[in-house]
């Protein structure tokens, strides 16, 4: 079971520079994460929820408030801090074996220890059989679950999650929900995931923060009491997914809002290496 550290932010606020207009994009987001929890963020589009995922990844750090993991601010990137995106971003000219490894390959350990490591994070994604596949030779789940793997074999306190089967088919969306599942609670570790499918938020999260736009606050945090494995169809899974469903009525400050400009998109340029081979 891997090791996973209290995730503390308080008071987050951030905000862009556009044509020399300050733009607010996250206000005074306060959340702890226990260790090993599971917690899902949903909201509408531009409400800040990827841009928080890059501030707790470390992939930006202009910002006002703390990101605290264990007690110590987060600062840069650090394989300490998976990240998983909606696009595999796997390198076509690899193996899956080969891909997964990349991550390891500052890791101080030996050829063997990685080999072995690599092979039981394969083994926990169910891809055993195509070690040596190359990406055109998978299905976009299968992909996706290479770079859950790719993310997982450091080992890190912490997997975030930013929409990782939102281009995929329903029916794939939803065997990969539960193989995720499986994994959380194989590997004991801390996830927040991202996503506009609040019954997928619902389905996986111990809790569902919910997020307002412009600038991005937290409206309300629904628990969710539920046994494994749920059943979306029982009434107890559809009172808190309608919960969560009723929080993006009735706002008219928010539609009223101008559009706000798209998140800037994740650049890993100055990210060090084998953290860009993690994400």
């Amino acid at each position: 079971m891997a090791h996973t550290g209290t995730l503390d932010i308080s008071h987050l606020s951030k905000q862009y520079d556009v044509k020399g207009a300050a733009l607010p994009v996250l206000e005074d987001i306060t959340l702890t994460i226990q260790p090993g929890e599971f917690v899902s963020v949903v909201g509408t589009s531009g409400c800040g929820k990827s841009t928080l995922l890059r501030l707790i990844v470390g992939l930006e750090d202009d910002y006002r408030g703390e990101i605290l993991l264990d007690g110590k601010r987060v600062v840069g990137t650090s394989l300490q801090r998976g990240i998983v995106f909606q696009e595999h971003r796997l390198f076509p000219w690899l193996t899956v074996e080969q891909n997964i490894s990349l991550a390891l390959l500052n890791s101080g350990l030996s050829e063997g220890d990685q080999f072995r490591t690599v092979q039981s994070h394969i083994d926990l994604v169910g891809l055993n059989g195509f070690e040596h596949a190359y990406p055109y030779q998978l299905s976009g789940g299968m992909s996706q679950r290479v770079a859950i793997a790719r993310a997982l074999v450091t080992r890190p306190d912490i997997l975030l999650l930013d929409e990782p089967f939102g281009a995929l088919d329903a029916l794939t969306r939803a065997y990969l929900q539960q193989e995720l599942h499986r994994i959380w609670e194989a590997e004991g570790i801390t996830m927040i995931l991202v996503t506009h499918d609040v019954e997928e938020a619902v389905y996986l999260g111990e809790r569902v923060v919910v997020m307002e736009p412009r600038p991005g606050r937290i409206r309300r945090i629904v628990p969710v009491d539920l046994a494994h494995p749920r059943e979306r169809s029982a009434p107890a899974f559809s009172r808190i997914r309608d919960t969560v469903l009723r929080e993006f009525g009735d706002k008219p400050a928010a539609a009223a809002a101008p559009p706000l400009a798209p998140e800037a998109p994740v650049v890993t340029d100055h990210v060090p290496l084998a953290f860009q081979f993690a994400i």
